[in-house]
């Protein structure tokens, strides 16, 4: 009985592991490719009154200062920088307030106050819904960021010429992450490996080209969906598509709302929409947790929510990851110290090989941290136990973040 266990590893691993692992390798040069980097456009070639910029912000004390300062420092000036104050207890209003934020008034740096948040809804996506009302009618342009991310003065004059040069409905940009203690240099690269191993951007990159590839080869708006992705700490919609997409109100209940987002204009590639993400590590910084307790609730709250209603996809992607780039450490521990595992040292050894050279790459490409990628194992071991509270934390209490508590019961983005 165990002789055919472990030929059955042996052999799941040298027919299916090692040739998956191949395609991740070349997925992700593909998408490295596909994920253009902008460089800072020329001062003269877009003017930015076309554009509002919009932060929700909670508590944000510690980072709101840098925030801010480089928004206002944008070449040229936006039309208008709006705040929201989702009923912080700290000192975020009074530092807005020494940058030149004004409540009550109709200038370029604006602060609002948010409402009681409203049952059934997640307070960010109900912060972003207050300020897409608030901003100026005249404004063709959304920019919804978080208080976390630091914009180099060039940021929003690129990431405008790219979003008009493209016609993009949603574009999304993917910053310098910043890491500075061990779990985030653990867990924050490992988005990469996963966001690069496995999203088609070449394939809704072709179907975009020409929507009615839609029909003629038969896609469904789930298929397309699956396809979406970007990233909340910076979203630029056309205010036509925003609308179009129903805004932050058609998810206010979603905990992921920017996968969401990335899954709504993707469904809707046979109608027109096109979604574009860009690598933005030139433009764009960001810290988004500081800690391992920030880090431990911020995916505990992700991980399961990004499922949606698939407890299946949830669990077999799990599997996956794990079969992937887990299962061939263990084997190659076991093949060097047990006996019975020894037939499988050497196809365990090629999986380990092909890993970190994905991990390489990846790493040099994005900047990400060194410990991550030598403490790969780890990493994604601590990745799973985040991913198991997190589908402990739905099926019970809830998950919780910014001192609220919400359902881990999460609908479909469509």
């Amino acid at each position: 009985m165990w002789e055919a266990f472990f030929l059955l590893i042996f052999w799941l691993v040298r027919l299916v592991v090692i040739p998956l692992l191949g395609i991740c390798i070349l997925q992700s040069l593909v998408n490295m490719w596909m994920l253009r980097r902008l460089k800072p456009a020329p001062k003269e070639e877009e003017s930015l009154q076309d554009l509002s910029v919009l932060v929700p912000a909670r508590n944000e004390e510690r980072r709101i200062r840098e925030c801010l300062s480089s928004l206002i420092a944008q070449e040229p000036p936006v039309r208008e920088i709006i705040l929201l104050n989702d009923r912080s207890t700290d000192r975020t209003v009074e530092i807005a307030q020494e940058l030149g934020f004004r409540e009550g008034v109709r200038g370029r740096l604006r602060i609002i106050h948010g409402d009681d948040l409203p049952e059934g809804w997640v307070g960010k996506n109900w912060a972003c819904h207050q300020l897409s009302v608030a901003a100026d009618p005249a404004s063709r342009y959304l920019l919804f960021t978080d208080a976390d991310t630091i914009h180099g003065s060039a940021c929003h004059r690129t990431a405008l010429v790219h979003a008009k040069q493209r016609r993009t409905d949603l574009l999304s940009l993917w910053p310098d992450q910043i890491t500075e203690t061990w779990s985030e240099k653990l867990v924050i690269p490992l988005g990469y490996l996963l966001f690069m191993s496995f999203q088609p951007f070449t394939t809704l990159a072709w179907l975009q080209s020409d929507p009615d590839r839609v029909s003629r080869w038969g896609f469904s708006r789930n298929q397309l969906a699956s396809m979406g992705v970007a990233n909340g700490q910076f979203l630029l919609f056309s205010r036509a598509a925003y609308e179009k997409l129903g805004g932050h109100e058609a998810l206010k209940d979603h905990l992921v709302e920017d996968i969401a987002f990335g899954r709504r204009v993707a469904a809707g590639t046979g109608e027109g929409m096109r979604l574009a993400n860009a690598d933005g590590i030139d433009l764009l910084r960001c810290r988004m947790y500081q800690g391992f307790s920030e880090l431990w609730e911020g995916f505990s709250k992700n991980l399961r929510p990004v499922f949606e209603e698939s407890h299946i996809g949830f669990f077999f992607f799990g599997v996956v990851i794990s079969a992937f780039f887990l299962l061939p450490f263990v084997l190659l521990l076991l093949g060097w110290f047990v006996t019975a595992f020894k037939g499988c040292f050497y196809a365990a050894l090629i999986c380990v090989v092909l890993i970190y050279t994905t991990r390489i790459l990846l790493t040099i490409r994005f900047r990400t941290s060194w410990l991550g990628l030598v403490a790969h194992p780890i990493a994604l071991s601590l990745a799973l136990l985040i991913a198991l509270n997190s589908w402990r934390l739905c099926l019970g209490r809830g998950v919780s973040w910014k001192g609220r508590i919400y359902s881990g019961a999460t609908r479909s983005s469509l």
